[in-house]
């Protein structure tokens, strides 16, 4: 590692990237163990590579030393490839800084998330400094972002498919003009992957992305699953829950956005675009947030809960046409079921959103990794005269 890169992380605090230890003891299994779940943890969040700095206090960044030749980069990379599954790439350097030899781990970013204790199968991750047990859903969203699990096919045990509105689905056959005679229905529905089979049970199963396409009321069993609108009566705040299918919660958030900005001049379809890719982008497994539109004088904001899908970036997302998305199911079928053709402007409808704005005010997008949420960010009301006005 350059010198030069090695000073700028010791000006760092400890994080979910970084870690700061005086010594590195490996003589017994337990040692090994615990070395093992930071080098996990830190592979498993969020980010670019991180490192483990041995030789250093974490507090006050005092550089104590290590002895060169007992830091052996081939012993800690046995220790940690026989723990680790899948295996992390390591580089493992002495630096002499200050007349001593500091250790520096780097653990290269990962895109084979998520790594798990082989002799365990537990899966660590980073929250803070502190190194700790990856969550479900936290697991879940690793397993997703490298196409292992599709988190609209994910079936739902507890619920039978009568919550689902069959006029909605033949309605969504009819458009792709599947007519299946009633004995048939189930398992065209199965192989579309509306609803699951259980080979152990022989019941079928409303998947996640089957409920939020063709259930009236899919809040009832997936409360996150709604919109949340707040803005302002004067100094009043005011909250209005959306909810229903999928395309009724887009109707509905247009009507409610329309009648509330009447007689003002604010590009509303720019409010519109924001929301349809909410939908189409947000982590549905994430069970404690809903998607939020803020309208403000100085901001109106859209947040959903995910950052954006892996191999995606800002610049990425404002220069393609057809960028990746996370909910690429649901995508093929917004598709069809939207006569307002919303989901064919998505990727492209971020850059003409910009142009929007032109003279008035650059919008933003935020990808927050540490919350694991992306926001839009567009100019205001303030900038916006009332019709007439």
């Amino acid at each position: 590692m350059d010198i030069q890169r090695l000073k700028m992380l010791l000006k760092q605090e400890e994080g979910s990237k970084l870690d700061f230890k005086e010594s590195l003891n490996l003589k017994t299994d337990s040692e090994k163990k615990e070395f093992t779940k930071d080098v996990i943890a830190i592979a498993n969040s969020v980010g670019g590579r991180g490192h483990i700095i041995i030789g250093v206090r974490d507090k006050t960044k005092e550089i104590i030393g290590i002895h060169p030749e007992e830091f052996s980069e081939e012993r800690i990379q046995q220790i940690v490839s026989f723990r680790c599954d899948p295996p992390i790439h390591l580089r493992v350097e002495c630096v002499n800084i200050k007349d001593k030899w500091v250790g520096v781990i780097t653990i290269f970013k990962s895109y084979q998330r998520p790594h798990q204790m082989r002799q365990t199968g537990t899966f660590y991750i980073r929250r803070g400094s502190t190194t700790d047990f990856a969550r479900r859903d936290e697991i879940a969203r690793m397993f997703q972002e490298v196409g292992l699990v599709s988190n609209e096919l994910v079936p739902l045990y507890n619920l039978d498919i009568d919550v689902l509105d069959r006029k909605l689905v033949r309605n969504y056959l009819n458009k792709i003009s599947l007519f299946p005679k009633e004995d048939m229905e189930k398992n065209v529905w199965h192989n579309l992957g509306i609803i699951h089979h259980d080979p152990e049970t022989g019941k079928f199963h409303p998947t996640i992305g089957g409920l939020l396409l063709f259930c009236n009321h899919p809040q009832l069993y997936l409360p996150h699953c709604s919109i949340q609108i707040t803005h302002y009566v004067g100094s009043e705040q005011v909250i209005q829950l959306i909810h229903g299918d999928m395309m009724q919660m887009l109707n509905r958030c247009h009507a409610y956005i329309s009648k509330l900005l009447e007689g003002t001049n604010y590009p509303v379809e720019a409010i519109f675009e924001g929301i349809a890719n909410a939908v189409l982008h947000r982590d549905y497994f994430d069970l404690t947030r809903n998607i939020g539109v803020f309208i403000g004088d100085h901001k109106i904001e859209i947040s959903n809960p995910g950052n954006l899908p892996r191999g995606q970036n800002m610049h990425t997302m404002l220069r393609e046409r057809n960028p990746s998305r996370r909910n690429s199911w649901l995508y093929d079928r917004l598709l069809i079921l939207d006569e307002s053709s919303r989901f064919l402007k998505t990727g492209f409808g971020l850059r003409g959103i910009n142009k929007v704005f032109a003279g008035v005010g650059n919008i933003q997008l935020l990808n927050i990794e540490k919350r694991s949420m992306f926001k839009i960010v567009m100019p205001g009301m303030k900038k916006y005269k009332k019709q007439g006005g």
